[in-house]
């Protein structure tokens, strides 16, 4: 009987022993799992600030893009006021400094009168304010790039702008030092307002200046 006992102890003993590493290889299970978990969600943070970086980058480019354009109306609505390359598409005579002759109320839209703009009263919202610069119908009230000029600007996909830009120019009455009120002392210079469009039509940019012709 004394015999029976001790060998039933024995295996008694050998079973508690056998499983404390049973328990070690759980844990360290429980370990390995929350530290994929840990590293899986710093991989989906990396790449989800990875993807936002991205976006800015391209949003950032495209509204360079339609700087650029905007750029560029500016510039052909100079040419257009200054001296225009093509004389057959020129109204360059039309910006007399000391006259207002084809500029009309609320923007003209057609012939040479299109996107000459009387200035709005004081009272009023600004012409540039209330023109559709998205129009491109016939009735526009917008002038396109190289109506008046000739020039040619590239549009299409890629990093192309998706539009040309477009343009209008008011006359506002030149006040220097020391010259009179008077209509024999009347001079104008010109406000331009441009729109640039990015790679998508979304994307604008309105840019605005001031030129004086040069003396005649």
């Amino acid at each position: 009987m004394t015999s029976v006992w001790q060998t039933s102890g024995a295996i008694s003993r050998k079973r508690r022993c056998a499983s404390q590493p049973s328990r070690q290889v759980g844990a360290s299970l429980i370990v390995s799992l929350l530290m994929l978990i840990v590293i899986l969600l710093l991989g989906i943070s990396a790449a989800s600030l990875a993807l936002q970086s991205e976006k800015a980058s391209r949003n950032d480019r495209d509204r360079q893009i339609a700087f650029q354009a905007a750029e560029a109306g500016l510039m052909d609505a100079e040419r257009d006021i200054e001296r225009s390359p093509d004389p057959g598409k020129s109204r360059s005579h039309l910006f007399a400094n000391d006259s207002a002759e084809g500029f009309v109320p609320g923007c003209g839209n057609s012939g040479t009168n299109l996107g000459l703009c009387s200035p709005a009263h004081n009272a009023s919202p600004q012409i540039w304010q209330t023109v559709d610069f998205m129009d491109q119908s016939a009735n526009a009230h917008t002038v396109p790039y190289g109506q008046f000029t000739g020039q040619i600007f590239r549009t299409g996909k890629g990093v192309l702008p998706s539009r040309p830009p477009r343009y209008i120019i008011e006359f506002m009455s030149d006040t220097r030092p020391g010259a009179s009120a008077s209509a024999e002392d009347m001079a104008f210079i010109y406000r331009i307002t441009a729109i640039g469009f990015g790679m998508r039509e979304s994307t604008q940019v309105v840019l605005q200046s001031i030129y004086r012709k040069d003396a005649q």
